[in-house]
């Protein structure tokens, strides 16, 4: 009789995806180091703070090749896929995964005596109409799904007498990083099973960065790839010779879950990185120009800021002045069923002896009523201790900013009408539309308007307008000085990019 054996089949590998994240096990962790790696990655954070902000010009100017050319800018790509393994590193040492004792180093380089990697392949050509919608919307899921990774989820610990007692942010990695770091403070272990699903949700976010950034077509996998190789290594050619069997102890400690020595043949990091399709391409990106484009990007963003500034006051000076030469609000109705309608407190303060500044600041200020109702309506300007004696008690109401609606303030009726005051500095009165100019000067001043004869239910149309004699030239000026620093910054960033282009680093570069 013959026994027939049937073997299994292999196992399907997962689809190849140009986005390696790898580690190595360390084979011992401080129990209590965690407890201060917060400080001791700030100088970590100060300069990640600037090399982000590089990311994201760098990646604009990436979105505007790939959409002219179908190609990402081969020394943009090796400076943005630098920033991703320096933050994964940072991440790997941090809060994040709390997975070496290591100190990252500062470099846009891969080391390879630090535990944690990540390589990007270089896409020869990207679609020119994917890069239009990729980044917004077709990662929309996938940014649900970060979401609840690193940030957005809450967690909570409640009882009937104690609501919502406990309650945690931090997303699931950081919630099962702060298990990682309980266990690790009382047993001195990482929990393996931890360590490979801490692994396996930072390869699932640092992919959609990758995507979102432009990187690659290539969308992400639904796919939680656990542990610290990465699956598509097995799937590139190797020109690495087989491991050497394993030793029984080895064996009988993986199997156990304990943290493996990066040095053993069994550490996952040395079983799965592959010599890949050939030589690696080192990056010409030396610290020099690492500055230099941090600050070329930092330019070209506070460029940005400046030219919309300019540009938005030139706009305000041509299509919100008038024909007399004011710069004028729309028009706002006013109402309130007391007998007043004040804004007690406008403070200009000047520096001793220059009690012109408001005049040249603003130039003359200008107040527009138009009734809404029958009989004549009164608007004045004057100090606010005078017209808070004088509206003691009164039922008024206060405006909001931009003499919106406001809170009404109880009281009596004034004991005389305003225009038999004379405290008021400047004041219009009579039926129909009334118009107040007033020059500024430095004090604290009140804005009242009410009926002519001092009688509840003031309705009335209200704008305002000023000169503003400044606002033309310095929106010039702001257009001016914003062309020069995008000029600058752009001058920064591409001197950088093609020195990096165009030299391999020395050994000393970073």
């Amino acid at each position: 009789m013959t026994t027939i054996q049937s073997t299994p089949p292999a196992p399907i590998p997962p689809p190849y995806y140009p986005v390696h994240l790898r580690a190595d096990v360390q084979p011992h962790a401080s129990r209590w180091l965690w407890l201060v790696k917060w400080l001791l990655l700030v100088p970590h954070a100060v300069v990640l703070l600037f090399l982000w902000l590089a990311f994201v010009a760098l990646s604009l100017v990436a979105f505007v090749g790939i959409l002219v050319t179908g190609r990402y800018p081969r020394a943009l790509f090796d400076f943005n896929v630098g920033v991703l393994r320096w933050s994964w590193r940072v991440v790997y040492y941090g809060y994040s995964a709390l997975a070496t004792d290591q100190y990252p180093p500062f470099t846009l380089a891969d080391v390879p005596d630090y535990p944690a990697h990540l390589e990007i392949d270089y896409p020869e050509h990207l679609s020119r109409g994917l890069v239009l919608v990729k980044w917004w919307l077709l990662a929309l899921p996938h940014y649900l799904v970060v979401g609840i990774l690193v940030g957005g989820g809450s967690w909570w610990v409640a009882n009937d007498q104690a609501p919502d007692r406990f309650t945690w942010g931090g997303g699931l990695v950081g919630l099962l990083v702060l298990v990682a770091a309980v266990v690790l403070a009382l047993t001195g272990q990482y929990p393996r099973g931890v360590y490979d699903l801490v692994l396996g949700l930072n390869r699932w976010v640092l992919r959609v960065c990758a995507y979102a950034a432009l990187m690659t077509d290539a969308y992400p996998p639904f796919r939680l790839d656990l542990g610290p190789g990465d699956p598509s290594d097995r799937l590139l050619p190797t020109d690495s010779a087989p491991p050497p069997p394993q030793p029984a102890s080895a064996v009988s400690a993986v199997r156990a879950g304990s943290p493996v020595s990066p040095a053993s043949p069994m550490s996952p990091g040395a079983a799965t990185r592959p010599a890949g399709p050939g030589p690696v391409r080192r990056s010409g990106w030396t610290g020099g120009r690492i500055t230099s484009v941090v600050a070329g990007s930092l330019l070209g963003l506070i460029s940005l800021g400046v030219l919309t500034g300019g540009a938005a006051l030139l706009v305000i000076d041509h299509a919100m002045r008038d024909g007399t030469g004011f710069v004028t609000s729309s028009a706002r109705s006013v109402n309130s069923s007391g007998y007043a309608v004040a804004v007690t407190s406008m403070v200009i303060e000047t520096s001793p002896g220059d009690s012109t500044l408001p005049s040249r600041a603003l130039g003359d200020v200008r107040l527009r009523v138009s009734p809404t109702g029958p009989g004549a309506v009164f608007v004045g300007i004057g100090p606010t201790s005078a017209v808070q004696r004088y509206l003691a008690g009164v039922a008024r109401t206060v405006p909001a900013a931009g003499w919106a609606d406001g809170r009404d303030i109880a009281g009596h009726a004034p004991s005389q009408p305003p225009t038999a005051l004379s405290i008021w500095n400047a004041s219009a009165v009579g039926t129909g539309p009334q118009t107040l100019t007033w020059t500024p000067r430095s004090g604290d001043w009140a804005v009242v308007l009410m009926n002519a004869d001092g009688s509840a239910g003031v309705n009335a149309d209200v704008d305002v307008g000023a000169r503003l004699p400044w606002l033309g030239a310095v929106g010039v000026v702001g257009l001016v000085a914003g062309l020069v620093l995008l000029v600058g910054g752009v001058t920064l960033v591409a001197v950088a990019t093609r020195r990096a282009s165009a030299r391999p680093p020395a050994p000393s570069d970073v």
